[in-house]
Protein backbone atom coordinates (compact mmCIF):
# COMPACT_ATOMS: atom_id res chain seq x y z
CA UNK A 1 0.00 0.00 0.00
CA UNK A 2 1.57 2.96 -1.65
CA UNK A 3 1.72 6.31 1.32
CA UNK A 4 2.38 9.51 1.42
CA UNK A 5 4.80 10.62 4.83
CA UNK A 6 3.70 13.41 7.20
CA UNK A 7 6.58 15.51 6.27
CA UNK A 8 5.18 16.05 2.42
CA UNK A 9 1.16 16.68 4.10
CA UNK A 10 2.52 19.67 6.15
CA UNK A 11 0.20 21.68 3.94
CA UNK A 12 -2.61 20.14 4.57
CA UNK A 13 -2.51 19.20 8.37
CA UNK A 14 -0.70 22.05 9.78
CA UNK A 15 -0.34 21.81 13.60
CA UNK A 16 -3.27 23.71 15.20
CA UNK A 17 -5.73 21.30 13.16
CA UNK A 18 -3.84 17.92 15.04
CA UNK A 19 -4.14 20.16 18.37
CA UNK A 20 -7.91 20.78 18.06
CA UNK A 21 -8.30 17.00 16.55
CA UNK A 22 -6.89 16.25 19.73
CA UNK A 23 -9.28 18.20 21.97
CA UNK A 24 -12.28 17.40 19.81
CA UNK A 25 -11.94 13.52 20.57
CA UNK A 26 -11.75 14.67 24.29
CA UNK A 27 -14.91 16.43 24.20
CA UNK A 28 -16.57 13.53 22.02
CA UNK A 29 -15.74 10.95 24.11
CA UNK A 30 -17.77 11.22 27.74
CA UNK A 31 -15.98 9.42 29.43
CA UNK A 32 -12.58 11.52 28.81
CA UNK A 33 -14.93 14.28 29.54
CA UNK A 34 -15.82 13.27 32.76
CA UNK A 35 -12.48 11.42 33.69
CA UNK A 36 -9.07 13.02 35.00
CA UNK A 37 -6.25 13.05 33.11
CA UNK A 38 -2.88 12.79 33.75
CA UNK A 39 0.12 14.31 32.38
CA UNK A 40 1.34 12.75 29.28
CA UNK A 41 2.91 9.10 29.27
CA UNK A 42 6.87 9.45 28.42
CA UNK A 43 6.66 6.03 27.34
CA UNK A 44 4.73 2.92 26.98
CA UNK A 45 4.13 2.04 30.72
CA UNK A 46 3.06 4.30 33.14
CA UNK A 47 2.82 3.46 36.92
CA UNK A 48 1.18 5.39 39.10
CA UNK A 49 1.19 5.15 42.81
CA UNK A 50 -2.69 4.58 44.38
CA UNK A 51 -2.50 4.63 48.46
CA UNK A 52 -3.26 0.73 49.75
CA UNK A 53 -3.15 1.48 53.62
CA UNK A 54 -4.08 4.48 55.72
CA UNK A 55 -1.45 6.18 58.30
CA UNK A 56 -2.92 6.19 62.09
CA UNK A 57 -2.91 8.73 64.58
CA UNK A 58 -2.68 8.18 68.48
CA UNK A 59 -2.55 10.36 71.25
CA UNK A 60 0.80 10.40 73.40
CA UNK A 61 0.13 9.04 76.81
CA UNK A 62 2.92 9.99 80.12
CA UNK A 63 4.70 13.18 80.69
CA UNK A 64 7.82 14.28 79.49
CA UNK A 65 10.03 15.30 82.12
CA UNK A 66 13.70 16.81 82.67
CA UNK A 67 15.77 13.38 82.54
CA UNK A 68 13.85 12.27 79.75
CA UNK A 69 10.29 11.00 78.32
CA UNK A 70 8.67 8.58 80.14
CA UNK A 71 7.73 5.40 78.68
CA UNK A 72 4.12 6.60 77.77
CA UNK A 73 5.31 9.34 75.88
CA UNK A 74 7.10 7.97 73.04
CA UNK A 75 5.53 8.72 69.91
CA UNK A 76 4.21 5.69 68.17
CA UNK A 77 4.84 4.64 64.72
CA UNK A 78 2.61 4.27 61.47
CA UNK A 79 3.06 3.46 58.02
CA UNK A 80 1.37 4.10 55.04
CA UNK A 81 1.54 1.86 52.13
CA UNK A 82 1.09 2.28 48.55
CA UNK A 83 0.11 -0.07 45.39
CA UNK A 84 1.40 0.49 42.00
CA UNK A 85 -1.34 0.47 38.83
CA UNK A 86 0.05 0.51 35.45
CA UNK A 87 -1.22 2.35 32.43
CA UNK A 88 -0.80 0.70 29.14
CA UNK A 89 -0.68 3.46 26.12
CA UNK A 90 -2.72 1.14 23.05
CA UNK A 91 -2.84 2.63 19.84
CA UNK A 92 -6.45 3.71 18.69
CA UNK A 93 -6.49 4.61 14.78
CA UNK A 94 -9.25 6.07 12.57
CA UNK A 95 -9.39 5.85 8.78
CA UNK A 96 -11.73 8.24 6.86
CA UNK A 97 -11.90 7.75 3.36
CA UNK A 98 -12.16 11.39 1.17
CA UNK A 99 -13.25 10.87 -2.72
CA UNK A 100 -10.25 12.40 -4.93
CA UNK A 101 -13.15 14.76 -6.62
CA UNK A 102 -13.43 16.55 -3.05
CA UNK A 103 -9.68 17.04 -2.94
CA UNK A 104 -9.71 18.18 -6.04
CA UNK A 105 -12.47 21.07 -5.67
CA UNK A 106 -10.04 24.29 -4.22
CA UNK A 107 -13.88 25.42 -2.54
CA UNK A 108 -14.37 22.12 -0.42
CA UNK A 109 -13.59 22.60 3.07
CA UNK A 110 -11.85 19.42 3.67
CA UNK A 111 -10.89 19.89 7.25
CA UNK A 112 -14.16 20.66 7.98
CA UNK A 113 -15.78 17.67 6.88
CA UNK A 114 -12.77 15.30 8.30
CA UNK A 115 -12.51 16.96 11.85
CA UNK A 116 -15.51 16.07 12.94
CA UNK A 117 -15.84 12.15 11.51
CA UNK A 118 -12.27 11.82 13.55
CA UNK A 119 -13.50 13.22 16.62
CA UNK A 120 -16.44 11.13 17.10
CA UNK A 121 -14.55 8.20 16.16
CA UNK A 122 -12.43 8.49 18.06
CA UNK A 123 -15.19 9.44 20.83
CA UNK A 124 -16.72 6.22 20.06
CA UNK A 125 -14.32 3.81 20.22
CA UNK A 126 -12.65 5.01 23.56
CA UNK A 127 -15.90 4.75 25.10
CA UNK A 128 -17.17 1.91 24.03
CA UNK A 129 -13.45 -0.01 25.40
CA UNK A 130 -13.84 2.06 28.41
CA UNK A 131 -17.30 1.45 29.65
CA UNK A 132 -17.90 -1.69 28.44
CA UNK A 133 -14.66 -3.12 27.03
CA UNK A 134 -15.87 -3.77 23.80
CA UNK A 135 -12.80 -4.26 21.65
CA UNK A 136 -10.64 -3.56 23.88
CA UNK A 137 -6.26 -4.29 23.96
CA UNK A 138 -5.73 -6.98 26.23
CA UNK A 139 -3.18 -4.84 28.06
CA UNK A 140 -6.53 -2.74 29.11
CA UNK A 141 -8.34 -3.51 32.74
CA UNK A 142 -12.09 -4.60 32.49
CA UNK A 143 -14.33 -2.28 31.55
CA UNK A 144 -16.24 0.13 33.91
CA UNK A 145 -19.73 -1.34 33.83
CA UNK A 146 -18.38 -5.17 34.13
CA UNK A 147 -16.06 -4.40 36.84
CA UNK A 148 -18.93 -2.40 38.45
CA UNK A 149 -20.91 -5.96 38.11
CA UNK A 150 -18.08 -7.77 39.32
CA UNK A 151 -17.98 -5.65 42.80
CA UNK A 152 -21.58 -5.85 43.54
CA UNK A 153 -22.40 -2.69 42.38
CA UNK A 154 -24.96 -3.57 39.94
CA UNK A 155 -28.72 -2.50 40.44
CA UNK A 156 -31.13 -4.24 38.05
CA UNK A 157 -34.44 -2.60 37.05
CA UNK A 158 -36.92 -3.36 39.60
CA UNK A 159 -40.51 -1.83 39.94
CA UNK A 160 -39.81 1.53 41.35
CA UNK A 161 -37.22 3.53 38.70
CA UNK A 162 -36.68 6.20 41.99
CA UNK A 163 -35.76 3.27 44.47
CA UNK A 164 -33.72 1.96 42.20
CA UNK A 165 -31.94 4.96 41.82
CA UNK A 166 -32.52 6.97 45.08
CA UNK A 167 -33.04 4.73 47.55
CA UNK A 168 -30.39 3.64 50.61
CA UNK A 169 -29.65 0.77 48.95
CA UNK A 170 -29.81 2.09 45.24
CA UNK A 171 -27.66 3.50 42.53
CA UNK A 172 -26.22 6.48 44.25
CA UNK A 173 -26.10 4.46 47.61
CA UNK A 174 -23.89 1.25 46.41
CA UNK A 175 -21.30 4.13 45.45
CA UNK A 176 -21.22 5.69 48.59
CA UNK A 177 -21.37 2.78 50.85
CA UNK A 178 -18.02 2.00 49.19
CA UNK A 179 -16.91 5.31 50.58
CA UNK A 180 -16.68 7.27 47.87
CA UNK A 181 -18.39 10.59 46.87
CA UNK A 182 -20.17 10.09 43.32
CA UNK A 183 -20.10 13.43 41.23
CA UNK A 184 -21.52 12.23 37.97
CA UNK A 185 -24.20 10.54 36.09
CA UNK A 186 -23.18 9.05 32.61
CA UNK A 187 -26.69 7.42 30.73
CA UNK A 188 -28.43 6.10 28.00
CA UNK A 189 -30.89 8.52 25.92
CA UNK A 190 -33.73 5.81 26.47
CA UNK A 191 -33.34 6.84 30.48
CA UNK A 192 -34.69 10.56 29.62
CA UNK A 193 -38.11 9.36 29.30
CA UNK A 194 -38.05 7.11 32.20
CA UNK A 195 -36.96 10.13 34.22
CA UNK A 196 -39.64 12.55 32.63
CA UNK A 197 -42.00 10.05 34.25
CA UNK A 198 -41.24 10.01 37.85
CA UNK A 199 -43.66 11.92 39.93
CA UNK A 200 -43.79 12.91 43.49
CA UNK A 201 -45.82 11.29 46.38
CA UNK A 202 -48.60 14.51 45.37
CA UNK A 203 -48.29 13.55 41.61
CA UNK A 204 -46.37 16.12 40.02
CA UNK A 205 -43.58 15.70 37.97
CA UNK A 206 -40.32 15.13 39.87
CA UNK A 207 -38.07 16.46 36.77
CA UNK A 208 -39.63 19.68 35.57
CA UNK A 209 -40.36 20.25 32.06
CA UNK A 210 -42.43 22.54 30.02
CA UNK A 211 -43.38 22.67 26.09
CA UNK A 212 -40.87 25.62 25.89
CA UNK A 213 -38.17 25.62 28.01
CA UNK A 214 -35.45 23.24 28.37
CA UNK A 215 -35.49 20.32 31.05
CA UNK A 216 -32.43 20.32 33.37
CA UNK A 217 -31.83 16.20 34.17
CA UNK A 218 -29.36 15.63 37.79
CA UNK A 219 -29.02 13.54 40.42
CA UNK A 220 -28.64 14.50 43.70
CA UNK A 221 -26.66 17.26 43.08
CA UNK A 222 -24.41 15.53 39.82
CA UNK A 223 -25.13 16.43 36.33
CA UNK A 224 -25.61 13.98 34.11
CA UNK A 225 -24.81 13.46 30.51
CA UNK A 226 -25.96 11.09 27.30
CA UNK A 227 -23.35 10.41 25.40
CA UNK A 228 -24.55 10.35 22.02
CA UNK A 229 -21.82 9.29 20.13
CA UNK A 230 -22.86 5.70 19.10
CA UNK A 231 -20.56 4.22 22.08
CA UNK A 232 -23.08 3.86 25.20
CA UNK A 233 -25.24 0.41 24.43
CA UNK A 234 -28.64 0.90 26.27
CA UNK A 235 -28.81 -3.58 26.62
CA UNK A 236 -25.67 -3.62 29.20
CA UNK A 237 -26.09 -0.25 31.06
CA UNK A 238 -29.39 2.16 31.29
CA UNK A 239 -27.10 4.21 33.23
CA UNK A 240 -23.73 4.69 35.07
CA UNK A 241 -22.83 6.23 38.85
CA UNK A 242 -19.55 7.53 40.39
CA UNK A 243 -16.83 9.49 41.67
CA UNK A 244 -15.33 9.97 38.31
CA UNK A 245 -12.20 11.53 39.75
CA UNK A 246 -11.07 8.32 40.02
CA UNK A 247 -11.06 7.06 36.50
CA UNK A 248 -7.77 8.82 35.12
CA UNK A 249 -6.19 8.33 32.20
CA UNK A 250 -2.88 9.88 29.85
CA UNK A 251 -2.15 10.30 26.42
CA UNK A 252 0.99 8.84 24.90
CA UNK A 253 1.20 11.43 21.50
CA UNK A 254 -0.38 13.20 20.23
CA UNK A 255 -1.70 12.19 16.66
CA UNK A 256 0.06 11.09 13.98
CA UNK A 257 -1.80 11.20 9.57
CA UNK A 258 -0.85 9.24 6.58
CA UNK A 259 -2.58 9.64 3.87
CA UNK A 260 -3.03 6.10 1.56
CA UNK A 261 -3.61 5.80 -2.02
CA UNK A 262 -3.99 2.42 -2.54
CA UNK A 263 -5.45 -0.52 -0.25
CA UNK A 264 -8.66 -1.17 0.61
CA UNK A 265 -10.77 -0.84 3.76
CA UNK A 266 -12.13 -3.60 5.60
CA UNK A 267 -15.52 -3.57 8.08
CA UNK A 268 -13.48 -5.06 11.39
CA UNK A 269 -16.25 -7.16 12.08
CA UNK A 270 -17.25 -8.78 8.87
CA UNK A 271 -13.66 -8.82 6.98
CA UNK A 272 -16.06 -7.17 4.07
CA UNK A 273 -14.09 -4.90 1.80
CA UNK A 274 -16.67 -1.39 2.07
CA UNK A 275 -13.83 0.63 0.25
CA UNK A 276 -11.32 0.03 -2.46
CA UNK A 277 -9.04 3.27 -2.69
CA UNK A 278 -8.00 2.86 -6.86
CA UNK A 279 -10.99 1.55 -7.56
CA UNK A 280 -13.16 3.72 -6.06
CA UNK A 281 -10.93 6.75 -6.62
CA UNK A 282 -10.51 7.55 -3.09
CA UNK A 283 -7.99 8.32 -1.00
CA UNK A 284 -7.46 7.39 2.85
CA UNK A 285 -6.59 9.76 5.64
CA UNK A 286 -5.17 7.49 8.94
CA UNK A 287 -5.35 9.31 12.09
CA UNK A 288 -3.52 7.72 15.37
CA UNK A 289 -2.93 8.18 18.99
CA UNK A 290 -2.46 6.50 21.74
CA UNK A 291 -3.78 6.16 24.90
CA UNK A 292 -3.50 4.39 28.19
CA UNK A 293 -6.36 4.41 31.59
CA UNK A 294 -7.24 3.43 34.70
CA UNK A 295 -9.56 3.11 37.66
CA UNK A 296 -7.08 4.71 40.49
CA UNK A 297 -9.65 3.16 43.51
CA UNK A 298 -7.19 4.10 46.41
CA UNK A 299 -8.11 2.87 49.76
CA UNK A 300 -9.66 6.16 52.27
CA UNK A 301 -11.41 6.29 55.69
CA UNK A 302 -14.28 5.04 54.75
CA UNK A 303 -13.51 2.09 52.42
CA UNK A 304 -10.65 0.81 54.65
CA UNK A 305 -12.21 -2.18 56.26
CA UNK A 306 -14.51 -2.84 52.91
CA UNK A 307 -13.15 -6.07 50.86
CA UNK A 308 -13.76 -4.74 47.47
CA UNK A 309 -14.53 -0.99 47.34
CA UNK A 310 -15.63 0.39 43.80
CA UNK A 311 -16.41 3.65 43.09
CA UNK A 312 -18.57 3.17 40.13
CA UNK A 313 -22.49 1.45 39.87
CA UNK A 314 -24.16 0.55 36.99
CA UNK A 315 -28.31 0.60 36.35
CA UNK A 316 -29.82 -1.79 33.91
CA UNK A 317 -31.98 -4.63 32.55
CA UNK A 318 -32.02 -7.37 35.07
CA UNK A 319 -29.26 -10.20 34.83
CA UNK A 320 -29.09 -13.76 35.97
CA UNK A 321 -27.99 -15.26 39.30
CA UNK A 322 -25.93 -18.53 38.68
CA UNK A 323 -24.20 -18.58 41.97
CA UNK A 324 -23.39 -16.57 45.41
CA UNK A 325 -20.40 -17.82 47.68
CA UNK A 326 -18.78 -17.34 51.45
CA UNK A 327 -15.75 -16.54 52.58
CA UNK A 328 -14.30 -17.94 54.85
CA UNK A 329 -16.13 -20.82 53.74
CA UNK A 330 -15.01 -22.57 56.96
CA UNK A 331 -13.82 -21.28 60.34
CA UNK A 332 -13.44 -21.29 64.03
CA UNK A 333 -14.74 -19.17 66.34
CA UNK A 334 -15.01 -19.11 70.37
CA UNK A 335 -17.75 -18.24 72.48
CA UNK A 336 -17.69 -14.94 72.76
CA UNK A 337 -16.34 -14.07 69.64
CA UNK A 338 -17.64 -12.86 66.18
CA UNK A 339 -16.04 -13.44 62.85
CA UNK A 340 -17.00 -11.58 59.44
CA UNK A 341 -17.94 -13.21 56.21
CA UNK A 342 -18.69 -11.98 52.80
CA UNK A 343 -20.57 -12.91 50.09
CA UNK A 344 -19.56 -13.02 45.86
CA UNK A 345 -22.66 -13.20 43.92
CA UNK A 346 -21.97 -14.41 39.94
CA UNK A 347 -23.75 -14.32 36.96
CA UNK A 348 -24.84 -13.30 33.85
CA UNK A 349 -25.73 -9.52 32.83
CA UNK A 350 -26.46 -6.63 35.52
CA UNK A 351 -27.31 -8.69 38.80
CA UNK A 352 -27.52 -7.66 42.25
CA UNK A 353 -24.65 -8.35 44.86
CA UNK A 354 -27.14 -8.32 47.97
CA UNK A 355 -27.62 -10.65 50.05
CA UNK A 356 -29.87 -11.88 53.26
CA UNK A 357 -27.57 -13.67 55.88
CA UNK A 358 -28.71 -16.24 58.50
CA UNK A 359 -27.38 -18.66 60.33
CA UNK A 360 -28.56 -22.62 61.68
CA UNK A 361 -27.24 -24.40 64.30
CA UNK A 362 -26.35 -21.96 67.05
CA UNK A 363 -28.69 -21.70 69.95
CA UNK A 364 -27.26 -18.41 71.58
CA UNK A 365 -25.72 -17.21 68.28
CA UNK A 366 -26.50 -14.03 65.76
CA UNK A 367 -25.55 -13.13 62.58
CA UNK A 368 -25.89 -9.19 61.17
CA UNK A 369 -27.27 -7.71 58.05
CA UNK A 370 -23.58 -7.43 57.42
CA UNK A 371 -22.34 -10.68 57.70
CA UNK A 372 -20.92 -10.97 61.04
CA UNK A 373 -21.42 -13.63 63.01
CA UNK A 374 -21.82 -13.20 66.90
CA UNK A 375 -20.95 -16.22 68.59
CA UNK A 376 -22.76 -16.25 72.32
CA UNK A 377 -20.67 -17.16 75.32
CA UNK A 378 -23.37 -19.40 76.57
CA UNK A 379 -23.85 -21.37 72.87
CA UNK A 380 -24.68 -24.68 73.21
CA UNK A 381 -24.48 -25.93 69.60
CA UNK A 382 -20.67 -27.26 67.86
CA UNK A 383 -21.31 -26.10 64.89
CA UNK A 384 -22.83 -23.33 62.83
CA UNK A 385 -24.04 -23.04 58.92
CA UNK A 386 -23.57 -19.39 58.19
CA UNK A 387 -25.63 -18.99 54.34
CA UNK A 388 -26.05 -16.06 52.05
CA UNK A 389 -29.25 -16.22 49.97
CA UNK A 390 -29.33 -13.72 47.36
CA UNK A 391 -32.00 -10.97 47.27
CA UNK A 392 -32.68 -11.21 43.41
CA UNK A 393 -33.42 -14.95 43.46
CA UNK A 394 -33.98 -16.45 46.98
CA UNK A 395 -33.38 -19.65 44.99
CA UNK A 396 -29.28 -19.09 44.84
CA UNK A 397 -27.00 -19.33 48.23
CA UNK A 398 -23.94 -19.78 49.44
CA UNK A 399 -22.81 -21.22 52.69
CA UNK A 400 -19.72 -21.55 55.31
CA UNK A 401 -19.62 -24.20 58.22
CA UNK A 402 -18.63 -22.91 61.91
CA UNK A 403 -16.83 -24.56 64.71
CA UNK A 404 -17.83 -23.33 67.81
CA UNK A 405 -14.60 -23.52 70.42
CA UNK A 406 -15.42 -23.45 74.47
Amino acid sequence: MATIDRSALSGLIPEPVTREIMQGAIAESAVLRMGRRLANMSSKTQTINVLDALPSAYFVNGEATDSGAEQGAFKQTTKMAWDKKKLYAEEIAVIVPIPEAALDDADYDIWGEVKPRLTEAFGKVIDAAILFGTNKPSTWRAGVVPSAIAAGNGVPIGTSVFDDIMGESGLIAKVELDGFNPNGVMSAIQMRGKLRGLKDTTGQPIFKSDMQGATRYGLDGMDMYFPMNGAFDPAQAQMIVGDWSQLVYAIRQDMTFKIFTEGVIQDPTTKAITYNLMQNDMVALRAVMRLGWEIANPINAYNADIENPFPFSVYGKSGTVSTVSVKPSTATVKKGGTQAFTATVAGEGIISGDVEWSQTGGTKSSISENGVLTVGSGETGSSITVTAKSKQDNAKTGSATVTVQS
